[in-house]
């Protein structure tokens, strides 16, 4: 009865909600994108070309780790418990995690699974891994170190106590605070506790250099405060990295100095600073002026450093992050080219000093102003050796604000994200300001792949799983708007397959010729020509059209060319882009955007705070009509829903929403253009599109009325079919044949809702209770009707039927949406929901589901045809001349133990060494003869391969459950031992118990 009333007031005479059952109602989440709180480490694995991020426990979400592959594959491994993700480590095929509450967590690459967790026996400071082994090395605050078998599953016997409180006793506690093998010799460990560094050697189980960065009275050191240098001190160590050849080491320590020692002889060869060299002598100035006379400047600390190399490990440089004067103007990387490393066995003392005291260059790889860079992970071209810092080819940049950067390597050049990284990074690459939902055309949409120059891709790895097919001929193109003055356009589907995964982007800054001051308030897409508008809180308005760039490759000047009242920027393309979305006409309003509407016919409409309402015909480019609200309320009819229109008046007034549509008027006997306008203060206005007889159009006011509260949503609705009645090239076509749309506007206000024939204000409406609306619109599930979708402030979403406005279900989405941001949440006509999780990640639900939660992503994330190249290891002269050499193998035994069975990495690598002889087998000639080893089965060498481990930890005596036993007479037996291995070299062979 209520539908039959309601309808007959509005003049709808069918139920277009009669096929919606209460029990479709449910909420499905159907995808997430973006980071779903800050960013607080990240790795890189250049075997599988995955990034790993992992974030920090907010307010917002839990702490997580994303890895990311290339196009849209995409996981997430989730804690076992609440807490924050420290860091993060590639280990073959886990992933090993470190969190806040000194756990480890080994997860499978494989799988995407959980494999096992560690809490060590203390404060973890400090955590190691390296590609070839099967262990994780594990530093604590009490200064010792444990290792845990990832293979395994299960702690490792070995235990490196306090090694500095043993050569210093009188020391105060200090706990490790960094870890790294040596790039060559696995077997030597560089341990960087607080008060200094020692080189461990697992050959001889004891530490066997030592490294104490020492100040005297009168040297400056890396301190701002000149005062402190009055007094002999011993700055903390934070940093602690081996050179890429392992010829030298460098310390960095809180004062901001950078100390180069000898790792053969542990001699000191320059203590120096960013800025400053030898700053360890006394009488050199170290201090920097401040701002103003007779202050000194304070130094950010050292919160990174990474020590680079080409292709050929001896051409090195330095890349810091911190160590800079707070006011420096100038933020980013600092990198410091050292240029080919001196031959060490001809090279003098001083020519050794020079090289890290007259570098080659040094220049900053810039960021954004006022950002620090607290962290960077760098993007190695092949080999994850090396410390993951070999022959770079970029480097992802952490912001102390949570957001990333890219930049090229050495170069410093940003790195456009777009099409490089996957579009949850792009969230954060910068932060995203306000984003919109455009359903746009399926054809459209794929004819829009973005043609812009780029470098080689970032991320290859993963592939993606299957997905439904696509369930809708339209998509859902999300427009982010981020803090640098971009946009970019990307589909965020129906959790269907997407055809076409690009991204697109505009350069919005470039457009209106500035930088600074780029803050958007609108945006709009037109779904059925992908025209796209965006307006900026200083009021410009800028359009932009697909094609393609004649200046490609090419900076221009730009030419002020005005007409018409709009300024053409088509010479503000960029010069990178051969096609895609370029800059076509630019409108300057004086006040902020505060409504803006693109057509599929041609026309667009910008309202502004001082009320002032545009309307443009794009086939000029030409403006057709401005106007402001004070000047239509003298010719309104003045009607009322609740409340005078004299009391809107006496506020100032602006529009809110507006829509273009297609129907006839009450009153006429033919349909047209029309233009619905609603404002803040609930005014709703209606203008007509009228054919001029030289080609273009004019735009005439109808008439307006009054709602009760400030209109957020206008959808024109076909009356006889339920349709919705917008101004598409369709319908206006059909204009010149005389037909005709019997059609009614469905108008959402925060506290109600009205149907009604326009222009005058007399139909159906409803009052929502005790709650405001904060987004709403029209959605239609399948072919069974349509309803009414709203965004509540308490917390739900709730359909109501048309024309009887009622209530059809309800259902809760506070606990995945942010409340507070319900209002720039996007409803679209399928029934999808894109709102705000946090600050920098949205979510999409769909309201014809079945209450199901997020699913867990199927994309496979390992490639087990992707092999780790062998480790680097030491030169023939390091070996001739007594260097022990010191395997993986080996040191599986020296850290497992003994009684450690094979891993199952060896086991696989055996397996496909096995495969590998048996295809030469059959490809070989009928007179070929296979060796002894060739004939030997699969378990007989797990068998010798036992007794050869036991036998190699034998000989070299670092038996764990043997060291205090042969302590006393270790070194006679190294003695002995070295004596052994330099003799069988001269006689040409290898000692086959050392495994080679």
């Amino acid at each position: 009865m209520a539908h039959l009333l309601r309808g007959k007031q509005a003049g709808v005479q069918r139920d277009f909600s009669a096929g919606l059952d209460p029990q479709l109602f449910a909420i499905d989440e159907v995808a997430r994108y973006g980071i779903n709180s800050q960013i607080s480490a990240l790795a890189y694995d250049p075997v599988q070309s995955l990034l790993a991020v992992g974030t920090n426990d907010t307010q917002f979400g839990g702490g997580q780790v994303y890895v990311f592959g290339q196009s849209r594959v995409s996981v997430v491994l989730p804690l076992p418990r609440k807490s924050s993700v420290k860091s993060i480590h590639f280990v073959t095929d886990k992933l090993v995690c470190l969190d806040s509450k000194n756990e480890l967590s080994v997860f499978s690459l494989e799988t995407s699974r959980i494999l096992s967790t560690y809490t060590p026996p203390g404060s973890v400071t400090a955590l190691l891994t390296d590609p070839t082994l099967d262990f994780a090395l594990v530093g604590l605050q009490n200064g010792e170190i444990v290792a845990y078998d990832l293979d395994r599953q299960h702690p490792a016997p070995l235990r490196i106590p306090n090694l500095w409180r043993q050569q210093y006793p009188k020391s105060r506690l200090t706990s490790v605070v960094t870890l790294a093998l040596h790039p060559r010799d696995i077997g030597s460990l560089l341990i960087g506790y607080n008060a200094g560094a020692v080189i461990y050697s697992f050959k001889v189980d004891k530490a066997t250099k030592f490294f104490q960065y020492e100040l005297l009275p009168g040297a400056p050191g890396g301190d701002s405060d000149p005062t402190a240098s009055s007094v002999r001190r011993y700055p903390r160590l934070t940093h602690a990295i081996w050179h890429p050849t392992g010829t030298f080491l460098l310390t960095g320590h809180e004062d901001s100095s950078l100390v180069a020692w000898d790792s053969k002889d542990g001699r000191k060869l320059l203590a120096r600073t960013i800025q400053n060299t030898k700053v360890d002598e006394p009488g050199s100035a170290a201090a920097i002026q401040g701002v103003t006379p007779g202050t000194f400047a304070l130094k950010c600390p050292l919160f990174r450093m990474a020590w680079c190399s080409k292709e050929n490990p001896d051409d090195t440089g330095l890349l810091i992050a911190g160590g800079t004067p707070t006011t420096s103007i100038e933020k980013g990387l600092t990198f410091t080219d050292l240029g080919q490393t001196p031959n060490y066995a001809t090279s003098s003392w001083q020519v050794l000093s020079q090289y890290f005291e007259k570098p080659k260059r040094q220049h900053t790889l810039p960021t954004p102003p006022n950002a620090e860079v607290v962290d960077f992970c760098l993007i190695p071209r092949r080999s994850p050796h090396y410390a993951g810092s070999h022959d770079p080819i970029a480097v992802v940049a952490l912001l102390g604000s949570g957001e990333l950067v890219t930049l090229s390597f050495p170069s410093g050049h940003a790195i456009n994200p777009t099409n490089h990284l996957h579009v949850s990074l792009s969230c954060v690459h910068p932060f995203i300001n306000r984003i919109d939902v455009a359903f746009v055309e399926r054809t459209r949409w794929l004819g829009m792949v973005e043609n812009r120059s780029k470098g080689p891709p970032i991320l290859k790895g993963g592939a993606e799983s299957k997905r439904s097919l696509m369930r809708y001929a339209n998509r859902n193109i999300l427009q982010a708007a981020h803090a640098d003055g971009t946009v970019r356009m990307w589909d965020i589907g129906h959790g269907d397959e997407i055809e076409n995964q690009s991204t697109s982007q505009i350069d919005m800054a470039r457009a209106v010729g500035r930088s600074d001051s780029v803050d958007f308030s609108k945006m709009s897409m037109a779904g059925a020509t992908g025209e796209f508008a965006v307006g900026l809180r200083t009021g410009e308005v800028a359009i932009f059209r697909w094609g393609h760039n004649k200046d490609y490759g090419k900076e221009t000047r730009h030419v002020e060319a005005g007409g018409f009242g709009l300024e053409s920027i088509k010479d503000r393309a960029e010069p990178s882009v051969k096609e895609g979305l370029l800059p076509l006409t630019l409108f300057q309003g004086q006040d902020p955007v505060t409504a803006l509407k693109m057509s599929d016919v041609g026309f667009a409409a910008a309202g502004f705070q001082q009320g002032t309402l545009v309307v443009i015909d794009l086939r000029g480019p030409a403006v057709i009509y401005q106007a402001g609200l004070d000047e239509l309320a003298s010719q309104s009819k003045r009607g009322s829903f609740r409340r005078s229109n004299s009391h809107t008046q006496a506020n100032a007034e602006w529009p809110t929403c507006m829509e273009f549509g297609v129907m006839t008027l009450e009153g006429e006997d033919y349909s047209s253009i029309l233009l619905f306008v609603g404002t803040n203060l609930g005014r709703f206005a209606t203008f007509k599109l009228l054919p001029e007889s030289h080609g273009g159009y004019s735009v005439k006011f109808v008439g307006s009325s009054v709602m009760e509260d400030r209109i957020i949503t206008i959808a024109p609705i076909d009356a006889e079919l339920g349709d919705p009645a917008e101004a598409t090239q369709r319908a206006v076509a059909g204009l010149r044949e005389g037909h005709k749309i019997n059609g009614v506007v469905l108008i959402v206000t925060t506290s109600g809702v009205k149907i009604f024939r326009p222009p005058a204000a007399k139909g159906a409406h409803k009052t929502f209770e005790d709650v405001f609306c904060d987004s709403a619109a029209v959605v239609r599930y399948q072919a069974a009707g349509y309803a009414l979708l709203g965004l509540f402030g308490d917390g739900t979403a709730k359909t109501y039927s048309i024309p009887a406005l009622k209530q059809i279900a309800s259902a809760k989405v506070d606990h995945i949406l942010d409340v507070r941001r319900l209002s720039e949440a996007v409803v679209t006509p399928t029934g999808d929901i894109v709102g705000w999780t946090g600050p920098s990640e949205v979510a999409l639900l769909n309201v014809w589901g079945t209450g199901s939660d997020l699913t867990r992503s199927l994309d496979k994330l390992f490639n087990v045809e992707a092999l780790i190249p062998p480790r680097p290891t030491i030169s023939n002269v390091q070996w001739m001349t007594g260097t022990l050499h010191v395997t993986p193998a080996d040191m599986d035994a020296l850290i497992g133990g003994p009684n450690r069975p094979p891993s199952k990495r060896m086991i696989e690598q055996r397996r496909a060494e096995e495969e590998q002889q048996r295809a030469m087998k059959r490809s070989a000639t009928a007179g070929s003869s296979s060796g002894e080893k060739e004939d030997e089965g699969y378990w007989a060498y797990m068998q010798r391969q036992m007794q050869e481990r036991t036998q190699n930890l034998n000989i070299m005596g670092d038996s764990m459950d043997k060291v205090e036993e042969s302590s006393s007479n270790w070194a006679d037996d190294v003695n002995k031992f070295v004596s052994k291995q330099k003799k069988k070299a001269v006689m040409g062979f290898v000692g086959s118990k050392l495994g080679f």
